[in-house]
């Protein structure tokens, strides 16, 4: 680990000299890159300056405590700092084997977030707007974007589907762990006899995908222009700017309505398909390389029920890491790092495990 660690700081090092020549600054696809890995590096030197702090403390105490006819007094002081350095040998250590872990290369991307409402018909659809915007709210606490790309309403103000892209630097490392299903345990508005109901929505978390790292062929895909649906609208099916894109070696069909101009809807659709196309490639890869995928990326399974929202109690519970809150309420209103923070924590450990063993 320590050879790693002399080679990061040297090459931090060799990047803060050239973010200094005129040559880099006048390049600004350059110096951007050069910028963002001297970022990335930040955390890890400054870490290592630390844990060299701490060696070198101990080094000292050990020094005082090796001297002949010491005196008590100083011999007490060495003998704290001894104690505190080795503390924090132990904890700078523990800290920089997580910050050496790769690093997820989607962590830092924009994200796609596709929800749709799964068993419980119009309650689901109710829910899936809760969690609109439950995510809708956490990312303006973070000052990040959220943009509609695609919805479908129902009567009630629910979505039977809605897809939305959050910009943000970093929106993909926190919602990565979003992907999966979302049961909900509540009594509806038109339950008359107050039974509670169990519903269930799924949530797809996709980052975003550039140009350059997928190209699609054109003649693969099929275009078809239809009229918006919905609740309503002085727009609905009065004009066909609705786009379906189908993308024909893998079926993929996309839908984007939000728009009132055909030319965004399908650059909508297009920015959705090719990010689940994106995905489905990493899936595939993940797959060939790594036989748990929740220990190569820290991501559930879309199948997979990863989270209970139960209103009579107040509760959210997290079933893979047997986290349970009482606090349903904040949640929902955005306040979702008391529950993502232990999620990152959970699969970092895993991580680090799963690299000692091998």
């Amino acid at each position: 680990m320590f050879d790693k660690l002399e080679s990061v700081v040297n090459r931090y090092d060799l990047i803060a000299i050239q973010l200094s020549q005129p040559d880099v600054v006048s390049d600004n696809e350059l110096f951007r890159k050069l910028m963002k890995e001297h970022s990335e590096l930040t955390p890890i030197v400054e870490k290592y300056r630390e844990y060299a702090d701490a060696k070198e403390s101990e080094r000292q105490a050990l020094e005082i405590l090796a001297e002949a006819n010491l005196d008590k007094e100083l011999k007490e002081l060495a003998e704290e700092e001894l104690k505190e350095a080795k503390e924090n040998i132990s904890l700078f250590s523990d800290q920089l084997k997580i910050l050496l872990l790769p690093k997820d290369p989607n962590d830092d991307k924009n994200v796609i977030v596709e929800i749709r409402g799964g068993a419980g018909g119009e309650e689901a659809a109710l829910f899936a707007g809760t969690l609109y915007r439950m995510y809708s709210m956490y990312s303006e606490s973070r000052r990040w974007t959220v943009e509609v790309l695609n919805a479908n309403e129902t009567e009630l103000g629910g979505y039977k589907e809605i897809s939305f892209m959050i910009e943000g630097e970093g929106a993909y490392s926190r919602f990565k762990y979003e992907s999966g299903v979302h049961r909900v345990q509540r009594v509806p508005d038109t339950e008359t006899q107050g039974r509670i109901h169990t519903s269930t929505v799924t949530v797809a978390v996709l980052p975003e995908a550039e140009d350059v790292e997928l190209e699609i062929n054109p003649a693969d895909l099929k275009i078809d222009t239809f009229r918006s649906s919905g609740a309503g609208g002085q727009h609905i099916n009065k004009t066909s700017s609705a786009i379906r894109v189908t993308h024909i070696p893998t079926g993929t069909v996309v839908e984007c309505q939000d728009e009132r101009s055909q030319f965004k809807n399908k650059d909508k659709a297009l920015k959705i398909l090719r990010s689940r196309l994106l995905d489905e490639k990493q899936r595939e890869h993940d797959e060939a390389i790594a036989s748990d995928r929740k220990a190569q990326v820290g991501t559930g399974d879309r199948s997979e029920r990863i989270r209970t929202y139960n209103y009579p109690q107040g509760r959210i519970t997290d079933h893979r890491i047997g986290l349970t809150l009482y606090k349903l309420d904040q949640v929902l209103n955005g306040d979702l790092d008391d529950v993502v923070d232990p999620l990152i924590t959970h699969y970092r450990t895993e991580a680090l495990n799963a690299q000692e063993q091998e």
